[in-house]
């Protein structure tokens, strides 16, 4: 007797096949021009925050290099012009955006500081009892207004500093005589205005004679120790903004001391005898020898 076999229908199977197949084969429908921009503002919305973090990150580093140092340093001079021009001339102004550019590209916001510290409090001292200065003839020329060569006077061993830093890769040796080079002449500038504004007893430091304010390689105890608290200062200071350490502290204190008594003994024994030494130069040579010795005292100290 023969077995019949129970076959299951075929139909439906195929039937779900060809439904499976068809989905497949449906073309996908593009996003509306409304859902495509808003796909594209999101993905920019989580873009420009990211990129935003990456420029302040880099901004903040402590060597940014030289495309965001000038970036971040013609910012800051375009919103505070004004101020500046307080208290510099334009061709001041030029030339201070050169050291201040150099500057944050090789030292970071820290650096920087260093120098906006320097031009407001050596702003600041110039103008202290100006109008008795005034009176007497010691006051500074273009009342207290610094110009092309009292800015170079002031940053060129900085602008070396800097530069060396950027050039060579090694900002750390480099930061110790950055940071010497503005405390000796924050040290110089207020121990000179201080001392023509509150100095009792003036004396010339290579005969220690009595002489009046404002002479070339005059000190007066009321001067010298504003100096010697404005270098200290000013190296605390880097300290606190990570440029030097505890022994950098002590370099830095110890070389911007030494240039400003190298700056008044030059000033006593050659400045005005020879007519190619101006007021400039030596201080140029005064914040050179700041640098140098700090970087000397920190390699001898293991700074």
């Amino acid at each position: 007797m023969a077995t019949v076999l129970n076959v299951p229908p075929q139909a439906p199977a195929r039937t779900a096949e060809r439904r499976h197949s068809a989905r497949l084969w449906q073309p996908r429908r593009r996003p509306s021009p409304v859902q495509h921009r808003r796909q594209r503002s999101g993905q920019q919305t989580r873009a420009l925050p990211l990129a935003a973090e990456e420029l302040l990150a880099a901004a903040l580093s402590p060597s940014p290099g030289l495309a965001i140092g000038a970036a971040a340093n013609t910012a800051v001079y375009v919103l505070g012009i004004r101020v500046l021009l307080a208290g510099l001339t334009w061709q001041g102004v030029l030339s201070s955006w050169v050291l201040g550019t150099l500057t944050y590209s090789a030292f970071g916001p820290g650096g920087y500081a260093i120098v906006c510290a320097y031009f407001i409090v050596g702003s600041l001292v110039t103008k202290v009892k100006l109008e008795q200065k005034q009176r007497e003839g010691i006051a500074e020329a273009r009342s207290g207004r610094r110009s092309l060569g009292s800015v170079l006077g002031s940053g060129f061993a900085g602008i070396v500093c800097a530069a060396a830093a950027l050039a060579l890769g090694d900002p750390f040796p480099w930061r110790v005589g950055f940071a010497a080079s503005f405390a000796s002449k924050l040290a110089d500038t207020t121990s000179s205005e201080i001392g023509k504004a509150y100095g009792q007893t003036t004396y010339l430091i290579t005969s220690l004679q009595r002489v009046p304010r404002g002479t070339e390689g005059a000190v007066s105890l009321e001067g010298t120790a504003a100096g010697v608290a404005a270098a200290a200062g000013l190296a605390g200071m880097a300290y606190a903004l990570g440029q030097v350490d505890g022994t950098g502290v002590a370099a830095v204190t110890a070389a911007a001391f030494l240039a400003n008594i190298f700056e008044s003994w030059l000033g006593a024994t050659a400045q005005g005898r020879l007519p190619w030494l101006s007021n400039d130069l030596v201080n140029v040579l005064q914040i050179s020898l700041a640098a140098a010795l700090a970087m000397g005292f920190a390699a001898a100290l293991g700074a």
